[in-house]
């Protein structure tokens, strides 16, 4: 199961662990909260997405300088893989020592960031950088920055997809983190098929690579 949502499904799944099913949680985190009050283990494969994101936000920071004002466009609110990389961000540009002036959910679609962004600038002219917590609102954040004539703003995603690579080669997109969700599936089988064959395994969570993507590592 890859949720969309870290909370909605957990009842679901714990009627499925309940019938024999075996149940592996891949690239959005379910909320610990809510399988412990559901009294379900369900094991979690995939990338740290905090660790990602900071990657993303440091890499960023060597092109600002020191008090510049930044945003953040989120994701959902209520999925863990959104919250994570929230906090990336934050960590990399606290640490740097930038003024976050917004951060606001985009809702992980493209549309809704490009009207999201536009609002931020008309309300922090100042904003120097958008750090967005997936790669189609960061290509949402590019269609905004453009329609404002605000070329000068860097962004940063989240995903390594296809269209962002080539808007990191065309020098639009300044960088993104690649949590190889193409073996995501293939990591969550595998796990599967050792409960399948030892019903008496112990859950465990199974932590996979995310890396920094650039104009210079493609």
């Amino acid at each position: 199961i890859a949720p969309a949502d870290s909370e909605a499904l957990v009842p679901v799944l714990k009627r499925a662990h309940d019938a024999g099913i075996v149940v592996v949680n891949i690239d959005n985190q379910l909320n610990a909260a809510a399988m412990n009050d559901a009294k379900v283990a369900v094991p979690f494969v995939g990338p740290d997405n905090r660790v990602g994101a900071k990657k993303v936000g440091e890499f960023l920071a060597k092109k600002l300088a020191a008090g510049d004002a930044v945003a953040v466009l989120e994701g959902v609110q209520s999925s863990f893989n959104g919250q994570q990389r929230k906090l990336g961000f934050e960590d990399a540009m606290q640490a740097a020592g930038m003024k976050i002036v917004d951060s606001q959910s985009a809702q992980w679609e493209m549309s809704v960031a490009n009207q999201t962004t536009a609002g931020m600038l008309t309300s922090h002219p100042e904003i120097k950088a958008i750090l967005a917590c997936n790669d189609s609102m960061a290509l949402g954040a590019i269609a905004a920055t453009k329609a404002a004539d605000r070329r000068e703003i860097l962004v940063v995603g989240f995903d390594n997809i296809s269209a962002v690579q080539q808007a990191i080669r065309d020098g639009q997109i300044l960088a993104t983190a690649d949590q190889h969700g193409d073996k995501l599936a293939v990591f969550g089988i595998e796990l599967a098929l050792q409960f399948l064959q030892d019903e008496n395994a112990t859950p465990q969570d199974k932590e996979t690579p995310v890396d920094l993507v650039t104009a210079e590592t493609l």
